[in-house]
């Protein structure tokens, strides 16, 4: 994955993506009566920042609107922790205390930045956004300085409300509608498989489907859901091509698949490298070009916790059962495996780029970091590929033409090829 669409939907640990729905009609009505208000017409993101506030260690933004997304980053010498807010106008009040002497805002393009002046080293271990997505909530923990220098040259990380659509102030629609609520299933169905069965396996995966239409081109129309599907096909016709390795997509026509769904399936099948296709979008501005996305270290550390805590860990790390040990030697064994995933998955980003600056266009900022639910597994190399800003009319334009599917699909291929050559030549 993992702006978003800054999307239709979310996609992250805060983010929502997309096939089958017969497992999910929870969601469903919620869905169909927020899509009425849509139909009335959707304002562009603008909220305002009506008051921050330093609780100990955590920081509370309050908007008196939605906002589109917000990153955090880490500034050193001195220490600070940077929020940039899409869609969001700075103002309101500041409440400082705890780690954090002083804030600022200003206005940057496309939205809001407010900067916080550290009391002593800390970082962003975690930020979630209240269900009407008017609140933003950020979690600090001190570190020592190595730490902070380390996690600011992670990136940044990412947050995104629970849902990106129009603001629910508006006046609700005269009707609604409702499905039943059937038993959820907890088949997995595995997607074909093609290719020479002693050949590594690609997984890609087209970003949101059915019910998730993920962005959409506000001059064209154009869905994301669309895009990416198309995308992910001719990924796969170009790899299947080359011989050099098998290749299965998550979904092959328009359905909903949640998260988990999505990288679980790649782990069952043994995949050997995950792609997740999407389209990168902002409620205003020009931006332009594609990026990447691999797991944060921040990330890592607190879903190696959460595998470890669980009651059964069979299979979480290559097939490996962990039943048999304690919670602590649990986390070091998934942390030391994840770090492995990771360092690949980053290899890999940098190998896509280098090969994609010829034949695409590519934002400055190219390789970036962060807590993408999709990116989670902790034993399978994976990124979230932004191809570019759907949003954009010159980019929407290129993602849905023949001419910019192949050239994305070329990326991808010269770059799967070298990066097992590679991994061939150290075994």
């Amino acid at each position: 994955m993992i702006g978003r669409i800054k999307r239709a939907f979310c996609r992250t640990v805060f983010r929502w993506t997309g096939g089958e729905p017969a497992r999910h009609y929870r969601l469903v009505s919620f869905i169909l009566a927020l899509l009425a208000l849509w139909f009335g017409g959707s304002p562009a993101w603008a909220g305002t920042i009506q008051r921050v506030e330093v609780k100990n260690d955590s920081i509370v933004v309050t908007f008196d609107a939605r906002v589109a997304d917000a990153a955090s980053f880490l500034l050193p010498s001195p220490d600070r922790v940077a929020l940039d807010v899409t869609g969001a106008a700075p103002g309101g009040t500041i409440e400082t205390g705890g780690l954090v002497g002083a804030v600022r805002e200003g206005a940057r393009d496309g939205g809001a930045r407010v900067v916080f002046d550290l009391t002593r080293p800390a970082v962003v271990t975690s930020g979630r956004f209240g269900d009407d997505g008017r609140q933003l909530t950020l979690q600090l923990r001190t570190v020592d300085n190595a730490d902070f220098a380390r996690a600011a040259a992670a990136g940044k990380l990412r947050f995104l409300p629970p849902f990106n659509m129009p603001d629910t102030r508006l006046t609700p629609a005269s009707y609604a509608v409702s499905l039943p609520v059937p038993r959820s299933s907890k088949k997995l169905d595995l997607p074909r498989v093609d290719g020479d069965p002693s050949r590594p396996l690609v997984v890609i995966d087209a970003g949101h489907g059915g019910f998730d239409p993920g962005a959409v081109s506000p001059s064209s129309g154009l869905r994301e859901k669309d895009v990416t599907l198309k995308i992910a096909k001719a990924i796969r016709d170009e790899l299947l091509k080359s011989g050099r390795v098998r290749v299965a997509l998550t979904r092959e026509d328009d359905r909903f698949l949640v998260l988990q769904e999505r990288y679980g399936i790649a782990r069952k099948l043994k995949a050997d490298l995950f792609i997740s296709i999407h389209c990168d979008s902002v409620g205003s501005g020009d931006a332009t070009g594609a990026s990447v996305y691999t797991l944060s270290e921040i990330a890592s550390d607190k879903e190696a916790a959460k595998l470890a805590s669980r009651e059964n860990k069979a299979d979480i790390i290559g097939g490996i059962d962990l039943g048999g040990e304690n919670a602590d030697v649990s986390s070091i064994l998934i942390d030391l495996t994840q770090r492995e995933t990771m360092n690949a998955s980053a290899a890999f980003a940098r190998l896509l780029g280098r090969e994609a600056a010829p034949l695409i266009p590519l934002r400055a900022n190219f390789h970036k970091m962060a807590a993408l639910m999709v990116l989670k597994a902790p034993d399978m190399p994976s990124i979230l590929f932004e191809t570019g800003y759907i949003s954009n009319p010159d980019d929407a334009a290129f993602l849905d033409s023949d001419e910019g599917r192949k050239r994305i699909a070329t990326s991808v291929l010269r770059a799967v090829e070298i990066n097992f050559a590679k991994r061939m030549a150290t075994n």
